[in-house]
């Protein structure tokens, strides 16, 4: 048996549940006898490309118009996916949150990968948007963050100046649309099970332990058995 389980996790800045979900699964390899053995792989996704924030942008509008509701219905949905992420130790405030595209956060994280620090800066990623309030697509904001993981500064300037990484993030995301990835977080376990969205900590372990079991991995993720689970979609979280 390989002494290596890898897990490949798709994920986009912009969505809660991803963030919900990373809390989840590191609460579920802890409790895990092999968790050494287990090797984590970021992923890129997406959820609208395309998006371009402008300056009166908001959480609670941008809600409102995707679902044609009222704004009372998006701050109620955003009051319970607060409540949800508390209940994995996380302090959202979506009154703070500043709309953007995520893009470049990718692409820093795809510097980070090559460093081994793809983990941190997702961590940092995610508590500045969901947390603080701060502009993900601001160059000077994700020069600050990918500084604090450790990054070397000349580097960063070099990739946030240009277009690196962006075929890599690319890559990732016709990789997830290959394998029916519709929402995210994504979870694929040694390419072999998969899990959409951001389980309960006890269906990661059981993933975990039954991949670990069975001890035959397979190559290419062609037929994944999934299981749901909370995620955003293009067309919206839920």
């Amino acid at each position: 048996m390989e002494n290596k389980l890898k897990i490949q996790i798709w994920s986009d800045i912009m969505c809660p549940f991803c963030y919900i979900g990373k809390r989840r699964i590191e609460a579920a390899l802890e409790n895990f006898e092999h968790k050494k053995a287990v090797e984590i792989e970021w992923k890129s996704f997406q959820l609208d490309a395309s998006f371009v924030a402008s300056p009166d942008d908001n959480m609670v509008t941008h809600l409102a118009e995707k679902y044609r509701k009222d704004s009372d219905w998006a701050q109620g949905m955003l009051d319970d996916m607060t409540q949800n992420a508390k209940s994995a130790g996380l302090d959202f405030h979506f009154e703070k949150a500043v709309m953007a595209n995520s893009l470049n956060a990718h692409r820093l994280l795809h510097l980070a990968k090559k460093h081994n620090l793809a983990n941190d800066l997702e961590e940092l990623l995610f508590k500045a948007y969901l947390t603080d309030g701060k502009n993900i697509n601001d160059l000077s904001t994700l020069k600050e963050l990918g500084m604090e993981v450790g990054l070397p500064t000349e580097v960063i300037d070099e990739v946030l100046h240009s277009d690196a990484y962006a075929k890599e993030v690319q890559q990732d995301i016709t990789q997830a649309q290959s394998i029916g990835v519709q929402g995210v977080p994504f979870f694929v376990f040694d390419n072999k099970y998969s899990v959409s969205g951001a389980q309960h900590v006890e269906t990661f372990v059981n993933t975990l332990e039954k991949v670990w079991e069975e001890g035959k991995f397979q190559i290419n993720p062609i037929s994944l058995n999934t299981t749901d689970g909370d995620s955003c979609g293009v067309d919206g979280c839920n």
